[in-house]
């Protein structure tokens, strides 16, 4: 039987990179890789031209494709990017912004899209921890410090009783957070007046590994950001494609675990980091052996809290469960 041909996209990782160059491959699919500049242009080719079979995906930008219930797409359980997002919220410092309920009633900055993957989970870790209403704030959305295109292939969603203004392309929200023309950022990219130690901003929970731990130990959440979709008209052949591919991504990302827990052994020297092999033992002691999980079972309290962040944000018009957007042979993975 020959080769079944897939057109697969992601941007560069490390848990996809055995993959991409070849170290481990899909049996009986014979797979062509591509990236992109930026994982936007991924997403775009993926929801707007459709390019591929299988594409990285932001969430947010995958539950924005559901329409009356139905997706072109259905996601396996592989995440390539997952993040603790209390570092993405950056304020001016002479907002008055001291503790996250000053959030309330300010304007606020959001990179690309409104509840964009790295503004949905701190919006709804504010709300459901501090009290935060977004409906009291005016919100602006923009780029940062490079050219952005609009994200035009996705509807904008957002609820009636929220104030969303779309910034020109000459505007630049790290730039007007700097400026003291917004009172604070959320943004999945530091902007560049934070890289630059601008004295005027600084992040709204400065120890935030801390904080990001303690809510790790306390909920149990390592929030998601990206999953892997799939063209739906694929789970109609009779080869089980989604499962080879999900085990393939699986197989990539212990390829890169192994390669960390091998460094241990010489200190992890190819790196140009001191102390890079103590921070693999604290992460491991705090989010466990399989410290990036795929599969349902390991993330189900992530994806749910995220999936009802959607419907309580007013980005999707249902609450959608797991069993509505994953494909059916992976919900026992």
């Amino acid at each position: 039987m020959a080769d079944v041909k897939l057109d697969i996209a992601f941007w560069e990782y490390d848990r996809t990179r055995a993959l991409s160059d070849g170290k481990v491959r899909i049996p009986e699919v014979d797979v062509t890789f591509h990236s992109g500049s930026n994982v936007t242009e991924i997403f775009r080719g993926m929801v707007a031209e459709q390019s591929f079979d299988f594409s990285e995906l932001g969430l947010t930008y995958f539950l924005r494709t559901f329409k009356d219930g139905q997706s072109p797409f259905a996601a396996i359980p592989v995440f390539p990017v997952r993040s603790f997002r209390h570092s993405a919220i950056f304020v001016n410092t002479n907002s008055r912004i001291d503790k996250p309920e000053d959030l309330n009633g300010k304007t606020i900055g959001e990179l690309a899209l409104y509840s964009h993957d790295a503004g949905v989970v701190p919006k709804g870790i504010l709300m459901e921890e501090f009290g935060f209403r977004p409906e009291t704030c005016q919100w602006r959305i923009g780029g940062l410090d490079w050219p952005l295109k609009p994200i035009d292939f996705v509807p904008h969603t957002h609820p009636a009783n929220v104030q969303v203004i779309d910034m020109p392309s000459s505007k630049d929200l790290g730039s007007m957070l700097d400026a003291g023309e917004i009172d604070a950022l959320i943004s999945a990219d530091p902007p560049k007046c934070i890289l630059e130690h601008s004295p005027r901003v600084r992040r709204l929970f400065p120890d935030y590994e801390r904080v990001e731990r303690d809510y790790y130990k306390r909920t149990g959440i390592f929030p998601i950001m990206h999953a892997v979709v799939m063209r739906r008209e694929l789970l109609e052949e009779p080869l089980g494609i989604a499962e080879a591919v999900y085990k393939g991504f699986c197989d990539a990302k212990r390829a890169a675990e192994d390669r960390y827990r091998h460094g241990l052994i010489f200190n992890n020297m190819d790196t140009m980091f001191p102390w890079f092999s103590q921070l693999i033992e604290e992460d491991v002691s705090v989010l466990g052996e399989d410290w990036w999980p795929y599969g349902i079972a390991a993330n189900r309290k992530a994806l749910e809290s995220v999936l009802r962040y959607h419907f309580e944000q007013g980005i999707t018009d249902r609450h959608f469960s797991i069993e509505d957007i994953f494909a059916p042979e992976l919900l026992a993975s």
